[in-house]
């Protein structure tokens, strides 16, 4: 009998061989950036969730690693904001769709001047054991994958991450998740699993899995439906809602109080006074909203002050803040 992690591969080399359109479902509009071709056969293949792909992240020329390569879309993105030789490393476990990306970025280089497949660095390799040096990444991805592994290979594949990453280097991560919880016999059916769709974890299972390795700081960036798996069609005994989510943690120091996980709250102050401050760090002008953690949104909504407003979670944050 196959493993889920022998159905997954299986599964992806048959992608490879053959792009299935139909087989993930990205929530995320495909970035428009001057100068950038997608060819069609990368869209086809895109088999992702969300996107990972933010410029804020992607300064300065950074050092770029990609888990899973898919079709290499990403990573033809990542490299727009690269542009240097093995300035992307792209990683696989199947040789199919290692062989068909590089296929594909021949066809970026005919489309985009600018591109060299150069400046991807595809290497075969496991999730689970990164081919990469210690500190030397800036930014890791991964779209749609970590949701597949059970949750002892999936806090395995987050600590690698962490490992490889630079001091405040970013994880950004697509996944699906499930808040009201997936029926077990639908956790171990590794087909659907293998489909990233049953092994969705609720938002706090996998915020805490993501924290417990050690990032200190976690962006939610957008949150949006995904898949619904109805009785009709799944051996479910209720109908499952799921949602895909894009998140970003960064390894920062893990603060003493515990991790700062912003879910898209803000303060606002609406009093008399030319300020307000709390004296743990955070100073507030009158009607001037301030994104907050969720951590300090507690501390703040635990002051019960009749001149202060503080938002619940908009499951959307792009920097600044509190912290």
């Amino acid at each position: 009998m196959e493993t889920y992690l022998e159905t997954t591969k299986n599964i992806y080399k048959k992608a490879a061989e053959q792009p299935d359109v139909g087989l993930c479902c990205t929530t995320t509009p495909v970035w428009q950036l001057p100068g950038l071709e997608i060819p069609k056969i990368m869209l086809d293949m895109n088999y992702g969730c969300g996107s990972t792909v933010n410029p804020r992240d992607l300064v300065n020329s950074p050092n770029i690693l990609y888990v899973g390569v898919g079709g290499g879309m990403e990573l033809l993105q990542f490299s727009y904001f690269s542009r240097k030789a093995g300035g992307v490393i792209g990683l696989d476990v199947v040789d199919e769709m290692l062989e068909a990306s590089r296929k594909n970025f021949k066809e970026a280089e005919a489309l985009n001047p600018w591109f060299n497949s150069a400046f991807v660095d595809l290497r075969k390799g496991d999730a689970l054991s990164l081919p990469v040096e210690d500190e030397t990444i800036d930014v890791a991805a991964q779209n749609c994958l970590f949701n597949i592994f059970n949750p002892q290979d999936l806090q395995q594949a987050l600590k690698e991450m962490y490992r490889v990453l630079k001091p405040h280097g970013r994880l950004v991560l697509s996944d699906p998740i499930c808040d009201q919880g997936m029926p077990a016999n639908l956790q171990q059916d590794e087909r659907l699993r293998a489909l990233c769709l049953s092994g969705a974890l609720p938002l706090q299972e996998y915020l805490a899995m993501i924290t417990s390795v050690g990032f200190g700081t976690v962006e939610i960036r957008a949150r949006r439906p995904y898949r619904v798996l109805d009785p009709a069609h799944y051996d479910s005994p209720r109908q499952v809602y799921i949602e895909s989510v894009e998140v970003c943690a960064i390894k920062d120091p893990m603060p003493s109080d515990g991790p700062c996980v912003f879910t898209g709250k803000t303060a606002i102050y609406f009093g008399n006074e030319a300020y307000f401050d709390d004296n743990k760090g955070h100073v507030l002008t009158p009607n001037q909203p301030l994104a907050i953690c969720d951590k300090t949104a507690a501390a703040l909504a635990d002051l019960q002050r009749d001149d202060l407003f503080i938002s619940g979670s908009t499951w959307f944050y792009d920097g600044g803040g509190c912290c």
